[in-house]
């Protein structure tokens, strides 16, 4: 990408209205675009980051045996009065609209009920067991107050997998295996270090307590207490002398942090499969309940817990895996020579697979530099009249302050 071609520019002022410092950031580095409270748009850089996300979370799941699947935003009202979540006073964060007609319909906030109504028309025999489905969704919450940028949002983006196991034994298997792999997740996209399986409670979803996901963060909602050598917390809201005995805590090791929520997996039994009439028979004949475990990651939230987790006073610094480009590029002065062997530079990085955003637009260093350092690259490339002359660049990572010179032709092997 030619920075000059990119149509979303670099804000040097904050906007007024955002205190969180995801959503100052990514808006002023031209990521995120806010349309009203609690509802952005993803602007070309912001939908790159987004889809890395994404595809490490795809990997992912699809290592465990997930299969993929897109299913519908508008909700039939009769599947979620059988097992009571139609009812606002249940549910009270439901968006719901009307047809032309009158017929009411709900607007997706999770999918237990219909992924669940779906498995009905597959699954007839203990054989077709067990199944594990996932999506990536856009999901809609009537929240309330919507805060913290884009991590409390009415409108969003999740990876959503609903696990269908025979028995207890084969599902509590499953649910370690898909913790395992959330931990893999959030250590790729760069905040594994402080990211703690959280103990915590079911809310609407399930009875009894479930686990979340909890990035230690000054911008958190939460408040966990961490073991971090047994790398377990406990979420305040079922911190109890009960709860710390039954998971093996020492209450004197636990630290108290502010935390955002990245993800969360919910033991669901047959409260969804009873009630929506999603039955097996075993090998005898016998008729069984198929037990039920759900498993959410918001991307939106994910995304901005990363950039709560990774900046400075300059900007965002982006891990890796999840940087809209693998180097930023950047041509000093504007001869026709400098030109020459900049564009020559990126077009020999972009045969070798590596993404580049090149700056060759008309303006200062200073300006080249500070968007740079706000858009957050892992790595920036400079070529200019005087390194030119020694036939050479600077490369700089970002989370660095010292310089390299390199000679043109050791580039690509002095970025990996």
């Amino acid at each position: 990408m030619y920075q000059s071609q990119l149509f979303t520019k670099t804000l040097k002022e904050t906007p007024a209205d955002e205190i969180s410092i995801n959503a100052q950031l990514l808006i002023r580095a031209g990521f995120i675009q806010k349309e009203m409270a609690g509802v952005y748009d993803y602007l070309p850089l912001g939908l790159k980051v987004l889809k890395k996300i994404e595809n490490i979370i795809r990997e992912e799941m699809n290592e465990i045996g997930g299969q993929e699947v897109l299913m519908t935003t508008l909700q039939n009202p009769e599947l979620w009065k059988k097992t009571g979540r139609w009812n606002d006073q249940v549910v009270d964060n439901w968006f719901k609209t009307k047809l032309v007609g009158g017929t009411e319909l709900g607007i997706a906030n999770t999918h237990e009920e219909p992924i669940t109504a779906t498995l009905v028309n597959f699954v007839k025999s203990y054989k077709d067991l067990p199944v594990y489905i996932y999506q990536f969704q856009t999901k809609f919450r009537n929240e309330l107050r919507t805060k913290s940028g884009i991590m409390r949002v009415r409108e969003f983006l999740m990876k959503d997998l609903y696990s269908f196991s025979r028995t207890e034994e084969e599902f509590k298997k499953f649910y370690e295996i898909c913790a395992e792999s959330y931990i893999k997740i959030f250590k790729r996209t760069g905040i594994g270090d402080v990211t703690f399986r959280t103990i915590a409670a079911g809310g609407s979803f399930t009875a009894g307590l479930t686990d979340e996901f909890q990035t230690i963060s000054k911008a958190g909602e939460d408040i966990v207490y961490i073991d971090k050598a047994k790398k377990l917390a406990i979420n305040k809201e079922v911190y109890t002398d009960e709860n710390i005995k039954k998971f093996g805590l020492n209450k004197s090791k636990l630290e108290e942090e502010k935390s955002i929520e990245v993800g969360n997996i919910f033991p669901l039994g047959s409260k969804y499969s009873d009630a929506l009439g999603l039955k097996t028979k075993d090998e005898n004949g016998v008729e069984k309940s198929v037990i039920m475990g759900c498993y959410g990651i918001g991307l939106g939230r994910l995304l901005g817990a990363i950039v709560e987790v990774h900046h400075d006073e300059k900007g965002i610094i982006w891990p890796k895996e999840v940087s809209p480009f693998d180097v930023h590029l950047v041509q000093i002065e504007n001869s026709q020579k400098i030109r020459k062997t900049a564009e020559k530079i990126y077009q020999d990085l972009l045969k070798t697979g590596i993404e580049v955003l090149y700056d060759d637009r008309d303006k200062s260093a200073g300006e080249k530099f500070a968007d740079a350092d706000l858009i957050g690259i892992p790595i920036r490339i400079v070529i200019s009249e005087r390194t030119l002359a020694k036939n050479s660049v600077e490369i700089k990572k970002r989370q660095e302050q010292k310089l390299k010179i390199v000679k043109i032709s050791d580039v690509r092997i002095n970025i990996k």
